[in-house]
This record gives C-alpha cells, structure tokens and sequence, in this order.
C-alpha cells in the first residue's frame, strides 16, 4: 500500500508498505513513519494518506482511507498549511477560526446531503524536518470523499454546457444556497472547481472556506484579501474587502453559470471599459434565463436578488420551496439533468454497448433455438446496459472489460460460437458496433434538431 506524507516540504512523499495492502493488517498496524522526513502517516492513528489531490497556497488535499471504519473507507484529509511568516498571535487566530469553521462544516454537512460531510477534525505535533528540537503544528480537516468530476473538468472534457444541463446546476446549487445562507453562512467562493457532480449525477457545493478565512485573518496584509475568494467571480463589495451579503454568492453562481454556458474564464467576459458583463454575445439561450443572471451580476447589492429562494422562484415558478421542518433541507426535483454526456461518451458507449449485445446474441442463439426469444432477451439486456450507462452506474472502460470477457468466453466455448468461426464472431460484433453508433447518432441528431426547434 502506498503511504503519502503529508508533511508540506517532504521531498519524497511516496512511501510503500507491503504488510499494509492487507485490510486485516492495516487496521491493526502500528504507527508507520515517512522514511524521508519520519511525519507520521497514520494521522490521529486511523487515517492513511495515499494520494495528493491537490495543492494551494495555504492547504493541501489528500485522498486517505479510514481503517476504523469497516471496508476502510475513503475520505477527503486537508490539511491548513499556514505561511511560514506569520507570528505566534496570527497563527492562534488562525487556529480559532479554523476550529470554528470545521464546527460549521461538521453541522451542515450532517444536514445537508449535497454537503461533504466533517468526519473529524484535530491536530498533531511532530517533531521539525532535520530541526529534532523545533516542533511543527498541522491542522486537519477530515470529510467524506466524492467520487466524481468537478464543473471546471468537465467543461475541459465535454466543452460548453447546453442551457439544460445550467438549469439543473442552478436549480441544485441554488437550493443548496438557500440552506446555507439560513444557516447566516455566506460560502464566498462559488465557482466550477467547487462545485462536484458524483457519478451518479448528484451535484456537490464543496469547499466552505476554513482555510480562505483563516488565510485572510493571519496574513495581515491587503493584498492577501484575495485569499477570500477568486479573482473574476467575486463581485465588487467582496473584492473591496466590504461586508458580504447572500447576493455575494448568487453573483459568483451567475460567473459559473456564464463560464460554463460560453466555455470562456470570466475575466474574459466582463469588460473593464464599460463595466458590463459581455457574455450575452457568446450564446443563445432563453431571454428570460439570460435576464436573471444579468441580474445576479449587477454590481449594486441592492439591485440584485436578495436570496436563492427568490431567484428559484423566478427561474422555476412552477416549484415552490417545501417549508423546512426542523432541520431537514428541501429537495427539489424539477430539472433533470443528462449528467453532462459528451459525443465522444455517448459513441464510444454505443459502440461497446453493440459489440457486447451482438456477442451476447451469438451465446443465446447457440443455448436457444428460437430467434424471437433470443432478439427479446438481447433488447433487454441492451437496455439494462444503455440505462446503467445513463445513469454512470457502469462506465465505458468498465463496460469495455466487460464486453472483453464476453467474447474470451465465447471464443473459448465453443458451443458458444453458433457454428461461427472466430472472424465472423468479430465481424458480427463489429457491425454491432457500428449499428449501435448510428442509430445514437440519428437520435442526437434529431434531439438536437427538436431542442431548435421548440
């Protein structure tokens, strides 16, 4: 098992533990140590790092594996990495707000389900790398793992985002908002990178800035203000260092919402000359949606939409937010999204759906002798893998293996083959393939063709 150290400047992180690829023995392992740097690797004794996920200026991100949990589960560890400049009172300035943050992040994420949820949070004490007598102190945060693509990859990866698929982005994010802005929490960084999509589809508003916040209190200094949120989605009153409102955040939704609509960064869409957002040009959607995030990007406070509730309101009239019992969120079900598909998605399952279907045929002709059956029960299991593929309960590469194995099988079983011979067998699953890629083809084209025309 690979083992990364969290330790900042570690020049090998990487680490490999033999005796710990079995479950058994890591989860009664002893303390294992960086051989480079000797940081503990077993953090608080139960979380294992094994990969770096990602890396700012003031936190870093790892994928680790909780071994007092039964299947040791995956979580998400991040850990503050405070500058190395700040004095002995910034730096407990900062440990206050950080414990304050993981308190916030701990009492949404239990009440929200489209919030990670806080596993834990603590601090450990190790000894200084090459320095035995100065201590080091790191904080972490330790929260559940979402198995997905953020917006800012998937815009790299498909390209822009059809006016649907912003609907139901705006719809889920904004009934999140409207849960957290309740709670009088203001998120101030909303942006495609922080917003996940599991591969079942849910979305995710991740990162509720504990480490923003701590970074702008213990720098000190002006300039690090931009620590608070991200250059080009923040709105004026956040960029002046002024008080935030619920509209702060309905602002940067609407920067998303352009970005992922134009596939251009915002600092490209907003012109300084005339102090006007300029992204109207680069697409054609419905005017009414295109007028309410005009609104949401207006630079006065007060003339912008003071809450999420209203902007669903606008957006969706015909949904009205569930008054919420207790501390339950609501949920809206009124857009649904295709989970962001692209051409290459879609043919590429097509043509591996085909492959696999007409080697699935082949079998069933040689175990049954009427072809009636044999078409009806290849169909349904068509159908069962197109729609466990719309809904990304199996992927391409999975189905790949999958369709591998069929035809192993088949071309080792001979009673198998239907009286075929190797080259048929393929020729058969090839033009399977290729009927499969076609008809997708004429479909998208006719959805597409309709989507215009209604």
């Amino acid at each position: 098992m690979e083992a990364y150290c969290t330790r900042p400047r570690c020049p090998r992180p990487k680490n490999y533990f033999a005796d710990l690829d079995e479950a058994t023995t890591l989860k009664t392992a002893q303390q294992k140590y960086c051989a480079t740097c000797g940081m503990p690797l077993i953090l608080d004794g139960r979380y294992m790092s094994t990969k770096l996920l990602g890396r700012g200026g003031f936190a870093s991100a790892f994928l680790a594996r909780d071994r007092r949990i039964p299947g040791i589960r995956a979580c998400v560890v991040k850990q503050f990495q405070p500058a190395e400049n700040i004095s002995a009172n910034q730096l407990r300035i900062a440990q206050q707000l950080f414990e304050r943050e993981a308190d916030v992040l701990a009492e949404i994420g239990r009440e929200h389900e489209q919030i990670p949820e806080l596993y834990a949070f603590f601090q450990i004490t190790v000894p200084g790398f090459n320095q035995p007598n100065h201590e080091e102190q790191f904080f972490y945060l330790v929260q559940e793992y979402i198995d997905g693509l953020n917006l800012e990859e998937e815009l790299t990866q498909k390209g822009k985002f059809s006016e649907a698929e912003i609907l139901y982005v705006l719809q889920e994010i904004l009934t999140v908002l409207k849960f957290v802005h309740d709670k009088s929490i203001i998120h101030r960084d909303i942006k495609p990178s922080n917003i996940m999509r599991r591969q079942d589809g849910k979305l995710f508003l991740l990162d509720f800035g504990a480490v923003k916040q701590v970074t702008n209190v213990a720098t000190g200094a002006v300039a690090a203000s931009t620590g608070i949120y991200s250059a080009g989605f923040a709105p004026p009153e956040q960029m002046t260092g002024n008080q935030v409102f619920p509209c702060t955040d309905l602002y940067a939704l609407a920067v998303t919402a352009v970005t992922l609509l134009t596939g251009e960064p915002a600092t490209q869409l907003f012109d300084p000359l005339i102090n006007q957002w300029t992204w109207r040009s680069h697409v054609n959607i419905n005017p009414h949606l295109a007028d309410v995030l005009d609104k949401m990007l207006l630079p006065a406070v007060s003339q912008r939409f003071q809450s999420a509730e209203e902007v669903l309101k606008d957006l969706f009239p015909q949904f009205i937010p569930p008054t919420t019992l207790g501390n339950t969120p609501p949920q809206p079900q009124v857009i649904h999204s295709n989970f962001a598909f692209s051409t290459r998605e879609l043919l590429s399952g097509a043509a591996v759906s085909g492959f696999e279907s007409a080697l699935i045929a082949i079998a069933l002709f040689s175990l049954i002798p009427l072809p009636i059956i044999v078409v009806m029960i290849t169909m349904v299991i068509l159908g069962v893998i197109i729609f466990a593929q719309t809904r990304r309960w199996i992927k391409t590469t999975n189905l790949l293996i999958v369709a591998a194995i069929t035809f192993a099988i088949v071309l080792f079983i001979p009673s198998l083959q239907a009286g075929m011979d190797i080259q048929q067998i393929v020729i058969l699953g090839l033009a399977g393939s290729l009927i499969a890629i076609a008809v997708t083809t004429l479909f998208r084209l006719v959805y597409r063709f309709l989507s215009m025309m209604f």
